[in-house]
């Protein structure tokens, strides 16, 4: 899902798998010859891994986002269940009760079964390295830090600022990691590329598709905030941020992949609610 734009052969035939569809590699009939004439020959001629194909595989995604997973699920337990819970957490735990799948663990579960299965349907080697796991770390700070700069450059345009976070550094570090991680896996892993495939299949171009993908996920992500027992009072001001935020982490989703949009969006909230 982070290969939208990887092919524009891909994208600009109707007939051809959507956009999101996993790049195969070379035919049969290419490799065939490449295997008579030797298997060694084939592997050196293929350009090694670099840290921007690598840190774009879901299975290195999920490996760095494991992580968001344990201290946020773990954190929950120690604080007891009934502590506040991010609201893209509490949504998706509720549609699954309502399919009839109300294990506590459940959720975390699929979100690991889903990025491996989704990393078995891109065809990429199950390899990861934790010299790229570091660079992601550093690469989502980066990420981080210029939307605390986009944050604070709207206050100055815009001086109407109002936050509100819970009372505990560890129960805010918990919803951070929370926040992080189930509102990528609701807004970008679930619902982009699934606004993304129904406009196509209404006859939208790639483009257009993609287009109205982000900026629909980014305003139902910001409107997602004012929802519910814990959503905020409705403000313009955050309201603009979030939805320019939600394109920001769609945007890093779609170049970047899932482990740096959710690896950002975790340090930007830390950043913003504890620094």
């Amino acid at each position: 899902m982070s290969r939208f734009f990887d092919d524009p052969h891909e994208a600009g035939d109707a007939a051809d798998p959507p956009a999101w569809s996993a790049d195969i590699g070379p035919l049969a009939a290419d490799v065939e010859p490449a295997a008579a004439n030797g298997g060694d020959e084939a592997e050196r001629a293929s350009p090694p891994d670099s840290y921007w194909s690598l840190s774009r595989t879901p299975l290195t995604s999920l490996v760095f986002a494991l992580p968001l997973v344990l201290a946020y699920e773990g954190g929950v337990l120690l604080l007891g269940r009934g502590s506040p819970r991010n609201g893209a957490d509490v949504w998706l735990r509720q549609l699954l009760d309502a399919l009839g799948f109300g294990a506590y663990f459940l959720l975390p579960a699929l979100t690991v079964l889903g990025l491996l299965a989704w990393h078995h349907v891109e065809h990429d080697r199950w390899h990861f390295s934790p010299a790229v796991l570091a660079g992601m770390a550093a690469e989502c700070v980066l990420w981080a830090a210029t939307l605390v700069g986009l944050a604070r450059l709207q206050d100055r345009l815009w001086p109407l600022a109002a936050a509100a976070g819970w009372d505990g550094v560890f129960a805010r570090l918990i919803g951070f990691c929370g926040a992080g991680l189930y509102e990528e896996v609701l807004f970008r892993l679930l619902l982009l590329p699934l606004l993304i495939w129904l406009c196509e299949r209404l006859g939208a171009g790639p483009v257009t598709a993609a287009i109205v993908g982000l900026v629909t996920s980014s305003l139902l992500f910001s409107a997602a905030h004012y929802v519910g027992p814990l959503g905020e009072h409705f403000e313009l001001y955050s309201f603009t941020f979030r939805t320019l935020a939600g394109m920001f982490f769609a945007i890093l989703f779609v170049v970047r992949g899932f482990g740096i949009a959710a690896g950002t969006h975790a340090v930007y909230d830390v950043l913003v609610g504890l620094v």
